[in-house]
């Protein structure tokens, strides 16, 4: 099946090559056969191409980022980022770029979409003030942003004004428009159907009074984008944001949003009230669902998707969390700030009042602020710029000397950082339709950074046989539903579940592959989490529900791992053992790497010392799928 796959993605990219190819040599529409899809596109040169791109009905793995920051981000400017939407383009798609420390930036290997999210209130003003022939060249605010790059008290300066003072009379009208339109004709330019899709996006950067983080990327799907994006200025109140993009939607701007690092809301992202503290009824329900299918479940600052607390017999629970609120040394609590509790009460809430605002598919993406994205363990820049590029500044090696608390670390939010994540999606082709309808179905899953393929379907009486047959996804598609889809009851039949997912080549093998269940019952959520296939020919515990451990170790010295374990694949037909007809459950898979060395760890080897011992030494990368609901 991996070879089905990738022999139809090469396709997929040459066809899509040579029909953007022939469009600009002879100006004609370029045809490889019944499987492809018209799309439009547009050149550098600003002219508008018709191309036929190649169509996989099977649908391809695509990885991705669609939270992005550049220079025209009010805090990545005073992070000492000096690198443009332009520059975020043309890292994701394999280049190297410089940081602002001076050192080059590089993946291992390029991604296939992404979306420039910069900061919607305050866009472009912060190299507005640094502009000596600017008319804000004697703003209060002026000395600070144009001091020397990465000066926290820059930073504090502006988040002060933005508490204190008018925040409006920061937000010129002329400068925030020309920068969007930066944005959005970067986007334009190096959308390329076929080959790489660049999302026009921006972030609205809501929050509560205490630091409650309430951040949403919001996603165009095409090319039609309003004159300037709504921001924290205009409201405070997410529900004002579904109000302003669904008025859109009906001129024709069709857009979603994904709420990011839930992990810092305190409990705010998932309620269970409305804004005003009302019960949620359908209402709300329906337009969140309507303007919100996808939640971002991982990135730098944390995992979000469940947390030791509220899943304390998931062992693998702990993974990268982050316990405080966003900008802010403030604790953020777990309750009604983690993805699988609000699955959980999202179906609580549909059996007791038939309404489910938490049904959401899952992406990952990297919040970076350097206009480039972290993702791997051993090649790791972290998010703020100047900020924390030295292992020291975050945290990972002792400081020059103890402060004078006699700490002998720094502390603060990098710490808890890391190299997360990727937004991945199952679509026909590499094309903003595509994917996009991808989003919107919640075809979707994440990843903590490396380039994971998890697949996951449900149906009945999907014979164990399935496993090897080589048209296995054609079938699938035929008579059983994908991640992100209701699977309606047939009588009591038990459901079957299949699931795959193969490694990436440039990280760890695959050590078990895991689905999580959710169910009520007598008015109580749970959860149960079962190992459904092991690596190394391990088998499943019949009772425990776990795969025996494949020997996977690290040595911390030198951050080797022990060869030949692990798997390049791993699959299976799986059907709940605790199954119960009638009762209302949701499904989800979850992909396990065997451990590496976390970051942290790499800095101290390089620096050789001892690994800072309150951090994880190690990490088990993984991926995520959408999820699936049972529905009786």
């Amino acid at each position: 099946m991996q070879k089905t796959q990738d022999r139809g993605a090469k396709l997929q990219r040459l066809m899509g090559a040579v029909a953007l190819l022939l469009s600009i040599l002879l100006g004609t529409l370029a045809c490889d056969g019944s499987s492809t899809s018209e799309q439009r596109t547009t050149t550098a040169q600003g002219t508008s191409l018709t191309i036929d791109v190649a169509s996989n009905p099977e649908r391809n793995a695509y990885f991705g980022d669609l939270h992005v920051h550049t220079e025209l981000s009010f805090d990545a400017y005073l992070f000492g980022t000096r690198r443009t939407p332009d520059d975020a383009y043309e890292f994701a798609k394999g280049g190297a770029i410089e940081h602002a420390s001076g050192f080059s930036m590089q993946m291992k290997k390029p991604l296939d979409f992404l979306g420039v999210s910069d900061h919607g209130f305050y866009l472009g003003m912060m190299r507005e003030l640094a502009n000596p022939e600017s008319s804000y060249k004697d703003h209060e605010l002026a000395p600070a942003v144009s001091a020397a790059p990465g000066t926290r008290a820059a930073f504090a300066s502006v988040l002060r004004f933005l508490a204190d003072e008018d925040p409006q009379s920061l937000q010129d009208v002329d400068v925030t428009r020309a920068a969007w339109q930066e944005v959005v004709q970067a986007a334009e330019k190096h959308n390329a159907p076929g080959e790489f899709t660049a999302f026009i996006a921006y972030e609205y950067t809501s929050s509560g009074p205490e630091f409650q983080n309430l951040h949403r990327n919001v996603i165009f799907r095409g090319s039609e984008h309003p004159i300037q994006p709504f921001t924290r200025l205009d409201s405070l109140n997410p529900e004002d944001l579904w109000d302003w993009m669904d008025t859109q939607r009906a001129n024709g701007i069709e857009s979603l949003a994904i709420p990011h690092n839930s992990n810092g809301s305190d409990g705010w992202m998932f309620p269970l009230t409305n804004w005003a503290g009302d019960p949620i009824d359908a209402g709300y329900a329906e337009q969140r669902m309507r303007n919100e299918p996808l939640v971002e479940n991982t990135q730098v600052k944390g995992t979000s998707d469940t947390h030791p607390l509220l899943s304390p017999n998931d062992e693998w629970a702990d993974f990268e969390i982050m316990p405080i609120r966003v900008a802010s040394t403030l604790p953020s609590k777990p309750q009604g700030s983690y993805v699988r509790e609000a699955y959980l009460n999202g179906l609580r809430m549909e059996q007791e009042s038939g309404v489910n605002p938490y049904k959401f598919g899952v992406i990952g993406s990297s919040d970076t602020h350097n206009a480039a994205g972290s993702f791997e363990e051993d090649n790791y820049w972290s998010k703020t710029g100047v900020l924390d590029i030295e292992p020291k500044l975050r945290g990972s090696v002792p400081l020059d000397k103890p402060t004078e608390d006699g700490e002998i670390y720094a502390n603060g939010a990098s710490q808890y950082w890391g190299g997360s994540g990727l937004a991945g999606v199952w679509a026909e082709s590499n094309t903003r339709d595509a994917i996009y309808a991808a989003f919107r179905r919640k075809e979707t899953f994440s990843t903590s950074g490396p380039h994971i393929q998890l697949r996951f379907f449900a149906g009945f009486e999907l014979a164990p046989g399935l496993v090897g047959d080589d048209d296995n996804i054609a079938q699938l598609y035929r008579v059983a539903v994908p991640m992100g889809s209701d699977l309606l009851a047939q009588g009591t039949k038990v459901p079957s579940f299949f699931l795959w997912a193969s490694r990436d080549v440039d990280s760890a093998p695959l050590q078990r592959l895991q689905v999580i269940k959710g169910w009520v019952a007598d008015g109580k959520t749970h959860e149960q989490i079962y190992d459904v296939a092991c690596s190394d020919g391990g088998v499943v515990d019949p009772k425990t529900h776990r795969c025996p451990d494949n020997g996977a170790q690290v040595n911390l010295s030198d951050c080797s791992v022990t060869p030949d374990k692990g798997a390049g694949e791993l699959r299976t037909v799986w059907q709940d053992p605790d199954f119960a007809p009638g009762q209302r459950a949701i499904y989800y898979a979850r992909v396990l790497e065997n451990p590496i060395c976390r970051w942290s760890t790499w800095d101290a080897v390089r620096a050789g010392v001892e690994p800072r011992p309150d951090m994880h030494t190690t990490i088990q990368d993984r991926a995520w799928s959408s999820p699936i609901w049972y529905l009786p």
